[in-house]
């Protein structure tokens, strides 16, 4: 592989997973670059942010429902912190698990390891040697570890370092509404984006994993139509949630579990020494 191109494939490669655990299931994607010759225009494996214009959201959700969704991210919200565990398909591009604690009280903190099951881009990393990273989100920005074979790529630095504000300055308005993504993945999330659904049910009561729990579904309008499921325990909290929605690849879901709220999170940000900034690989693409 030459040196432009696998420094290519290495930033590329390390914004798609980062993106794909942190953000999980935002909505339809677009087309990506991931395992390819090309420098990133976009993060690849992203998507246009959940509709958020006035006129593409349905009249807010009133009566007993609303109430019983807005008692549910109001007590998620407070917890403040949960340990996370969670699949993510992103069509034929990447799939991966990921698992560790994240906070949400002064912006998004926290530590998860990832590791990639499969599809193109994992087959992509597999050939350049690794099969799971590290990654650290801090309220400013997020790093994405890379093993050995990767940093040898990328002048001996084994941390990507993206700022949030830089990828808002993606080229073409690319990035626009990707940090605000970031910086508000939290389980409360998931709540406020099914209060957006027109069609939003309950379905019934159903044991999460040895917890009973109030299942609630709906579909969220967009370019294209996203469903979101969550299970929610006796104390209003997230046990589990599913979303689901379309990539250009195939179908792009998201299950998690939240357990543990409130648990001590942290993430140290990795040496300076060691780490290799987003912004400054892309401009010596010439981007």
């Amino acid at each position: 592989m030459r040196g432009t191109t696998a420094r290519r494939t290495v930033v590329s490669i390390a914004v798609s997973a980062a993106l794909a655990c942190a953000t999980g299931c935002t909505a339809s994607g677009e087309s990506t670059d991931a395992a390819g010759s090309g420098g990133p225009t976009a993060p690849p494996g992203s998507a246009p942010p959940r509709p958020t214009a006035p006129s593409s959201r349905p009249p807010a959700l009133t009566g007993p429902s609303a109430d019983c969704l807005r008692a549910v991210e109001r007590a998620t919200g407070r917890a403040g912190s949960a340990r996370v565990e969670s699949t993510t398909v992103m069509g034929r591009e990447l799939s991966l698990e990921a698992e560790g604690a994240l906070g949400w009280r002064d912006g998004l903190t926290g530590t998860l390891t990832i590791t990639y099951t499969g599809g193109t881009t994992a087959e992509t990393m597999r050939r350049l040697g690794t099969t799971a990273m590290e990654a650290r989100y801090l309220p400013d920005a997020y790093y994405a570890e890379v093993g050995d074979e990767f940093a040898d790529r990328m002048g001996g630095r084994h941390w990507i370092k993206y700022v949030y504000a830089d990828l808002e300055d993606l080229g073409g308005g690319a990035g626009a509404g990707f940090a605000d993504q970031m910086r508000s993945t939290t389980p409360n999330q998931a709540v406020k984006l099914l209060l957006t659904a027109g069609d939003v049910r309950k379905v019934g009561e159903e044991t999460t994993r040895g917890r009973r729990t109030a299942h609630w579904s709906g579909t969220v309008d967009g370019p294209t139509p996203q469903s979101v499921d969550i299970w929610v325990d006796d104390r209003d909290l997230l046990v589990k949630k599913v979303e689901r929605g379309r990539t250009e690849t195939g179908e792009l879901t998201q299950t998690a579990y939240y357990s543990d709220y409130g648990v001590t999170v942290s993430a140290e940000r990795p040496p300076a020494a060691d780490t290799a900034d987003f912004k400054e690989l892309l401009a010596s693409q010439g981007r």
